[in-house]
C-alpha cells in the first residue's frame, strides 16, 4: 500500500495583532512573565469581520486548484470555536470554494486535539479510497475575557491542509498511542463565548499525558529520542511544549539534545507570534518547523504530540517527503511579519465588538484586507462574502 500523508499545508491569521510587553504594562505586569514566562511574544487579534469560517476558507484557499478541486471528496473541519451547533462549518467551506457537490462533510470537536482525529480518520478513509483526497481544516479563536488568567494565552487562525496517497510533505506513521480521561482543566459551556480553564491543573494534565504517551510509546515500537529529528507540540503558550520537550530529552547525548532544542525554536516561532489557536497550534509548530529548520531533510521522523482539554492526548510519528519544503512558507512569513500592530485599547475594543447573540447586523468589512470575510447577520444566517 502507497504512504498516504499531508501533501499541501496553509495557514492563516488575520491581519491585527498585540505586541504582549504592552499588554503586560497595561496589566502592570512584569513584561518578562509573558515574553520568558510565557514564551509569547505577539498575539493575533481576531476583527469581528472575521470568524472560524472566513479563516478557514482564507486558509483553504490556497492550496485549492484545478488540479485537485474535483478530487477533493470529504472535508473534516475542526473546532472548537463552531458557529451552528447543527451545521457543520465545512458545508459552508464548500460553497465559498466551489467544491463538487459529491462530497461529505463533517465537523469535529475535542477541545485541541480534534484536528489530530481529523488526519487519522483521513489516513483510515484514504487507504480505501487512493483516487480521492482530504481537505483538513483546524480553525479557532482563543478566547479568554479581558484580564482574566487566560487572556495571555489567546489567539486564533486556521490550518488547512490536503492529504492523499503518495504526498509531498509528509507520510503519517501507523506508530501512534492515545489517551482519554473526562477531566474538568478546561471547558466552555454553550451558553459562553469565553472558555474556563483550571491553568495550573491543566498544565499538570498536559505533562502527564505526554509523559505517558511519550513512555508506551518508546515501549511499544522499541524506539527512543535518537529515532526522531524533531519534535513538535501543542502549544497554547510555547513554553509549556519546551516543558515537555525537556522529559523526552537524553541525557546523555548533548549534540542530540542540542540540535533537538534547535528545532524546537524553529517549531515555536510562528507560535510565539500568534498565540494560542486551540486545534491548529500543534500544525502551526509543523509548519514553523518546516519553514524556519534548515537542518531537516527527507525521511526525517517527526514526533507530534497533540493535546486537548477535557482531555485526550495523542503521540504519533511522521516521516517527511521529497518536497516538504512549500513555496508558501514565505507568503505565510510575510503575513505574519506584516500585520498591523494595534494597541491595547483598540484590542480591547474589537475583542468587545465580537458578534455572539445578534440576530440582524452588517458589519463594515471595508477594513478587512482578507480575500473571505464574514460580513454580519441577516435573519439569523451568518453571510459571508469575498473581496
Amino acid at each position: 500500500m502507497n504512504k498516504i500523508g499531508i501533501d499541501k499545508i496553509n495557514f492563516f491569521t488575520p491581519h491585527l495583532a498585540l505586541n504582549m510587553k504592552e499588554l503586560a504594562e497595561a496589566r502592570k505586569e512584569d513584561p518578562d512573565k509573558y515574553l520568558i514566562g510565557l514564551g509569547q511574544e505577539i498575539m493575533a487579534v481576531i476583527p469581528n469581520t472575521q470568524d472560524t469560517i472566513s479563516m478557514a476558507a482564507n486558509a483553504a484557499d490556497k492550496i485549492i486548484n484545478e488540479d485537485n478541486r474535483d478530487k477533493i471528496k470529504l472535508i473534516i473541519f475542526a473546532t472548537e470555536s463552531g458557529v451552528d451547533n447543527s451545521k457543520s462549518a465545512g458545508v459552508y467551506i464548500q460553497r465559498l470554494l466551489n467544491l463538487p457537490p459529491d462530497i461529505r462533510v463533517i465537523e469535529l470537536k475535542e477541545a485541541c486535539y480534534a484536528a489530530t482525529a481529523g488526519i487519522q480518520l483521513a489516513k483510515d478513509y484514504l487507504s480505501n479510497h487512493s483516487e480521492e483526497q482530504v481537505l483538513l481544516i483546524a480553525s479557532d479563536i482563543a478566547r479568554y475575557g479581558l484580564n482574566t488568567p487566560g487572556e495571555t494565552t489567546q489567539g486564533g487562525g486556521s490550518v488547512a491542509m490536503i492529504l492523499k496517497e503518495n504526498p509531498q510533505i509528509a507520510t503519517i506513521s501507523e506508530e501512534t498511542k492515545y489517551v482519554s480521561q473526562d477531566l474538568m482543566d478546561f471547558w466552555r459551556p454553550l451558553y459562553s463565548d469565553i472558555a474556563y480553564a483550571d491553568g495550573h491543573y491543566s498544565t499538570k494534565v498536559y505533562l502527564e499525558f505526554f509523559k505517558y504517551l511519550w513512555k508506551e510509546f518508546c515501549k511499544e515500537y522499541n524506539e527512543n529520542i535518537n529515532d526522531f529529528k524533531a519534535m513538535i507540540f501543542h502549544l497554547p503558550f510555547t513554553k509549556l511544549g519546551l516543558k515537555a520537550l525537556r522529559l523526552a530529552l537524553p541525557t546523555d547525548n548533548d549534540d542530540k539534545k542540542e540540535q533537538l532544542l534547535n528545532d524546537f525554536e524553529c517549531a515555536r516561532l510562528w507560535n510565539k507570534q500568534i498565540g494560542n489557536l486551540y486545534t491548529g497550534s500543534v500544525y502551526l509548530s509543523l509548519i514553523s518547523l518546516l519553514a524556519n529548520s534548515s537542518d531537516l531533510h527527507s525521511n526525517d521522523a517527526i514526533g507530534i504530540y497533540s493535546y486537548g482539554s477535557g482531555a485526550e492526548g495523542e503521540f504519533y510519528k511522521i516521516n517527511l517527503a521529497n518536497n516538504f519544503k512549500q513555496d508558501n512558507f514565505k507568503a505565510i512569513k510575510k503575513m505574519i511579519d506584516n500585520r498591523t500592530i494595534i494597541s491595547v485599547d483598540e484590542y480591547e475594543k474589537i475583542f468587545n465588538s465580537t458578534v455572539t447573540t445578534e440576530k440582524n447586523i452588517q458589519l463594515d468589512i471595508d477594513k478587512d484586507p482578507a480575500k473571505f470575510v464574514f460580513a454580519g447577520i441577516k435573519n439569523e444566517q451568518r453571510q459571508y462574502t469575498k473581496h
